[in-house]
């Protein structure tokens, strides 16, 4: 009774005026921190993490109110609007928002350990890099939310009195605001909370804290501007009306880590993102090469039982190039053009991708030359060509670069092939070598215009092989554009141990060419197979007359790299044909009897010797000699190729793997695994059991 007594009579006096010695003392509260932080500089790295934005108005709230003449509730409630204002000023410059510069949020506003210069970040090494990313994003949300939203107050008994008689708030009770007699919103004021003494009349002298706005709301999201060529899956043909199937080879893998880095973030790969026949050559195959050199590479076909349709085949063809030893390889002249911009300031970019290119100067011999060129808002040569004799002098220039600007690429392809031209090496390898994480923002950024520039430079016997980097600015069809007219490869690096894969492992497949302009037509003999489709190869099409016309480019064959191209076909009379017969097409056919009538097909390979531009042709039917009677009869590396058609199939969800579930190509791809000594077909197992999991395409 007491209390409610003392409440009402202040509840009808008059609020003061603040007066002059009160104000003083906030002025002074308010230029002791602000100098306070004016002469603190930045957190060592190593340091303990500040406090948090809460925190910090938790402790400049309590320094300000314990001033005794804040004690009156009154008085406190007249200062609250003007000092709530200043420690927004206050946290703001604790921890500005983004003022739209180069650096980018990617991370909730919940604590975070300093970053480091990029300059000073050392090489990984294959353990770090290799670790795997323990994303949890429920536990982010706790923590933008913890970050974002006050502390709950702590109740209050009846013996340590409420807050309108104590004055000042506890230790651990969160900043007031202003009540809701003074809010300008003209919101009700919030319910006593339970223990707190008083009554309801106490509440309206009570700070409540404002509802905190939910953490997707106020934290930037980033955005995805990964760019990707959309296509549609081949279709399926009759061979009475269409026989002829054409396409280049493809010996690319970017699609099959993009899609790796998607599964293990917990997304199931958008479908565009799967080309099928980058999935299956990613994989290294035991085909059977050719004895010597002067026939660049062997052919191996058969045909075999579906999995998927029991009432269509498979037919399956594979080459493998001729594998030139160590000492047999030509000298290499690489240009490494590098890309610095802005965008590359993230770990798994530049960090990742200097670590990457000291694993191939450490394969290179020492009679090899290296340039460096890199790109930013211009271009500019950061090493001369400087043979591989002199590695520390290279790899030194590999550690200095450091990101910053905008992506003049056109100008850093100029100045490479420049380089490339002022090193080159006769009867060796000539290669500019484009590591990057997205476009071309300053210069010459049109694919079309791109490709004609690299289609000049190559006709000077420099090829172009691209590698991409990192996620959210990749332009993946600006890579295939470049790599495919550059007679060269793209691949794609995530990780260092991806890096050793394509720069160390590959390296010959990758830089020493043995046959470039490869094409491939297949014609099929209507009397036997009524239907075909292509597994893959959709942005690889070639015309009909393409093959014949030495003109048209087409894709390289390194040395000891292999080529796999799947068919599913339907024999005649099998029951599983999808296309009504011609009315009229059966007596084109029957017309007094065909040449090889007993062939399935006929295979045709065209290609060029590096440093020719005349092309040489290689023919192979496809007869019942070629036939495997069981799936299980098929060798273990046609098996497990047929399993990563399938699961790039279903990724892309096609019809022809509708009814085909995960189980039956994890069944497949564990019996087909082999001797495996990289792993690369156990991670493969890995995948698809992520993707099984995800959901993806049931």
């Amino acid at each position: 009774m007491v209390e409610d007594n003392e409440l009402n009579r202040l509840r009808g006096i008059a609020a003061p005026a603040p007066g002059t010695d009160a104000k003083t003392r906030a002025f002074e509260a308010a230029m002791r921190a602000y100098d306070l932080d004016e002469i603190t500089s930045p957190a060592a790295q190593g340091t303990a993490k500040g406090l948090r934005l809460t925190e910090r108005a938790q402790k400049l709230w309590s320094e300000i109110m314990q001033k005794k003449h804040f004690a009156t509730p009154a008085i406190a409630g007249l200062v609250a609007l003007p000092i709530a204002g200043y420690a927004t000023i206050y946290m703001l410059q604790e921890q500005p928002f983004p003022s739209g510069g180069d650096e980018k949020i990617t991370e909730t506003l919940a604590d975070r350990p300093l970053a480091k210069d990029p300059a000073t970040v050392r090489p990984l090494t294959v353990a770090e890099a290799d670790k795997p990313k323990k994303a949890d994003a429920d536990a982010e949300s706790r923590d933008a939310a913890e970050a974002l939203a006050p502390a709950s107050p702590k109740p209050q008994s009846a013996a340590a009195g409420g807050l309108a008689r104590q004055g000042a708030p506890t230790g651990n009770a969160p900043p007031p605001a202003a009540s809701a007699e003074f809010a300008q919103d003209g919101g009700a004021s919030a319910p006593a909370v339970k223990g707190m003494a008083g009554t309801t009349a106490e509440s309206k002298l009570m700070v409540q804290p404002p509802a905190a706005m939910p953490a997707d709301q106020m934290l930037p999201q980033e955005q995805n501007r990964d760019r990707v060529e959309d296509f549609k899956s081949n279709p399926v043909r009759a061979a009475l009306e269409d026989p002829v199937s054409t396409f280049s080879i493809d010996v690319d893998t970017a699609s099959y880590t993009f899609v790796r880095r998607s599964l293990r973030e917990g997304v199931v790969p958008q479908a565009d993102t799967v080309r099928v026949e980058e999935m299956i050559n990613y994989f290294p195959y035991d085909w059977k090469g050719p004895d010597s050199a002067s026939i660049p590479f062997n052919s191996t076909v058969s045909v075999m039982p579906t999995p998927w349709n029991e009432h269509t085949r498979l037919m399956h063809f594979a080459i493998k190039g001729f594998d030139a030893k160590p000492a047999e390889q030509p000298k290499a002249n690489l240009v490494f053009l590098i890309d610095v911009s802005g965008s590359m300031n993230e770990q798994d970019k530049l960090p990742l991708l200097r670590s990457a290119f000291r694993l191939l100067v450490n394969k290179l011999k020492p009679d090899d030359t290296v340039s460096i060129v890199t790109y930013a808002g211009d271009a500019g040569t950061v090493l001369e060509p400087t043979k591989v004799s002199e590695k520390d002098k290279i790899l030194n220039a590999i550690d200095t670069l450091a990101p910053g600007g905008s992506t003049a690429g056109e100008a850093g392809i100029r100045q490479a092939y420049r380089l490339a031209q002022k090193s080159f090496v006769n009867d060796g390898i000539n290669r500019v070598m484009l590591a990057t994480d997205g476009d071309f923002n300053v210069g010459q950024t049109d694919d079309d215009e791109l490709k004609r520039l690299i289609e000049k430079e190559r006709k000077t016997g420099v090829f172009l092989s691209v590698f991409g980097f990192g996620r959210g600015n990749l332009n993946d069809q600006m890579m295939q554009t470049i790599a495919q007219n550059g007679n060269g490869t793209a691949a794609y690096i995530d990780t260092l141990a991806e890096a050793e894969k394509v720069l160390v492992e590959d390296a010959s497949s990758t830089l020493f060419t043995i046959a470039k302009d490869v094409k491939i037509q297949v014609e099929f003999n209507p009397q036997k197979v009524s239907e075909y489709r292509l597994i893959g190869y959709e942005t690889r099409a070639l015309n009909r007359e393409d093959f014949n016309n030495d003109r048209v480019d087409a894709g390289e064959i390194g040395s000891g790299h292999s080529v796999t191209a799947i068919y599913e076909i339907t024999p005649k009379g099998s029951g599983g044909e999808q296309i009504d017969p011609l009315r009229y097409g059966q007596a084109a056919v029957n017309n007094g009897g065909i040449a090889n009538a007993d062939e399935y097909a006929f295979v045709k390979v065209r290609y060029k010797l590096p440093n020719e531009d005349g092309s040489k042709l290689i023919a192979t039917p496809v007869t019942s000699a070629n036939e495997v009677a069981d799936f299980d009869q098929a060798s273990t590396d046609q098996r497990f190729s047929v399993a990563v058609a399938a699961f790039g199939q279903k990724l892309r969800d096609e019809d022809a793997t509708a009814k085909f579930g995960y189980d039956k190509i994890m069944e497949i791809a564990t019996a087909a695994r082999g001797a495996d000594p990289f792993g690369y077909r156990s991670e493969f197992l890995s995948l698809v059991r992520l993707a099984s999991a995800l959901g993806g395409n049931r």
